[in-house]
């Protein structure tokens, strides 16, 4: 309880002086408390702990760089991402208040679309698509100009966290948006666009996905795609690894002259999914100074009913592109997701096991090159971090298991940041001012 009280009062603008006073002198009472604490005795409710991750989550800027928030708020027309909503009993994971709540000062929404056609319909349908889901962020953040505000830089996101203001970055999750037109990365850059993924769960015309049951079809990046990382290196957009194939990822390696990202990835020594990264693909995203966010789609932590996934398959199947769907069909996947839940209810991972590949990745290649990534309204969400209201529990999870506050700020954002500007660094050195 104290964690929670603690963190709104150090948030509030409104609080009195006294008040804090008292507040700040419960906090170095609680941290002497901590330091007092054997490690033997600690349990996960240690309100000692609890006060500390609570001084801290306040004090970082807290970043996740993936949730699909576009694709929801245009599958469910009436969403008010200005109201608390239950994500129980909506499935939405965020919004604005549930982020105030959290302490999510800053968050990537996806600009995400299911592979498609590769026809020049098919592209210019994702074309489309792209454009409805941009402008569904853009409008958002207008509506509500006293909640949030976009950001394409890491200075926007500290400057609407002094405001008491929630930072909305832009991020396209698939490279079949831009199909085959190279230009089409210029005007999401210029829309708010900062990483591109470049695949999803098929090959498009860029490279492998890490999941298409047809195998490779390009071994790497094609001569299309070597184009569009050189493209994305020059605009400053960062190349985003997560769902391609291990062939695409060491492709991206050599050629980007900016570090690249796996903005919501995990690690493949803890659970071997082929979505994840190995350790020597971690050593070598670390020796070119990226970083991989951690995923929290049970997924890609551990093993799932195979009944379950089977359903789920045949569900994707059916309804292959969400936002696309008529009201009867969006009400018929409705009535089949809630009966495969019934019949084969999800076991979700932990928050302890997302914290299990934190610890692998910073004892494999240290603190620099790690953060969160949380896929949330994307099938991300863990007992523990559920929704985005429990972002602090993250925090709470970090200084238990004895993460400095400097770490927890690395893997809060800082880690991601620094990558940012360093693509921004390297887009100047090509020549090419971004313009804001």
């Amino acid at each position: 309880m104290l964690s929670f009280i603690y963190l709104y009062c150090m948030k509030s603008a409104k609080l009195p002086s006294v008040a804090k006073g008292y507040f700040a002198f419960s906090m170095a009472l609680s941290s002497l408390m901590l330091a007092a604490c054997p490690v033997s005795s600690q349990t996960y409710d240690d309100p000692a702990i609890k006060a500390k991750a609570a001084e801290i989550h306040a004090a970082v800027l807290t970043l996740d760089t993936h949730a699909d928030v576009p694709m929801y708020m245009v599958s469910h027309p009436r969403f008010d991402l200005s109201k608390t909503h239950n994500s129980r009993t909506t499935g939405s994971r965020v919004d604005f208040p549930r982020m105030k709540q959290g302490g999510m000062d800053a968050l990537f929404f996806a600009v995400y679309l299911g592979q498609g056609p590769r026809t020049d319909s098919g592209n210019a349908a994702a074309k489309r698509r792209a454009k409805v889901l941009f402008d569904v962020i853009h409008r958002n953040v207008a509506d509500h100009p006293d909640l949030a505000g976009l950001a394409t830089t890491p200075e926007d996101a500290y400057a609407l966290e002094k405001e008491g203001k929630r930072a909305v970055f832009i991020g396209v999750e698939n490279g079949w948006a831009i199909g085959r037109d190279l230009s089409l990365l210029k005007t999401y850059y210029d829309w708010g666009a900062r990483y591109m993924t470049l695949s999803h769960t098929r090959n498009n015309d860029i490279c492998d996905s890490s999941t298409d049951p047809k195998g490779a079809e390009h071994h790497g990046l094609s001569a299309f795609g070597e184009e569009v990382v050189k493209e994305m290196n020059r605009l400053g957009m960062l190349v985003d690894i997560s769902h391609t194939s291990d062939e695409t990822f060491w492709d991206c390696l050599a050629l980007s002259k900016a570090p690249i990202v796996a903005s919501h990835s995990s690690a493949r020594a803890l659970y071997g999914h082929r979505r994840n990264l190995s350790d020597e693909m971690i050593k070598a995203l670390a020796a070119k100074g990226g970083v991989i966010q951690m995923n929290m789609y049970t997924g890609y932590l551990k093993s799932e009913n195979p009944k379950r996934v089977a359903a789920m398959k045949a569900l994707q199947k059916k309804y292959p592109r969400v936002n696309e769907l008529t009201d009867a069909e969006r009400e018929a996947r409705s009535a089949a997701l809630q009966e495969i839940n019934t019949n084969y209810p999800t076991v979700l991972a932990t928050l302890q096991q997302v914290a299990d590949h934190i610890d692998h990745i910073v004892e494999l290649v240290g603190v620099d090159y790690v953060g969160i990534g949380a896929d949330l309204n994307g099938g991300g969400g863990v007992r523990g971090m559920y929704d985005v209201s429990e972002a602090g529990n993250i925090t709470y999870e970090l200084v238990k298991r004895g993460y400095s506050e400097e770490d927890i700020r690395k893997i809060w954002g800082g880690n991601f940041f620094r990558v940012m500007k360093e693509a921004q660094r390297v887009a100047k050195e090509l020549n090419y001012f971004p313009r804001r």
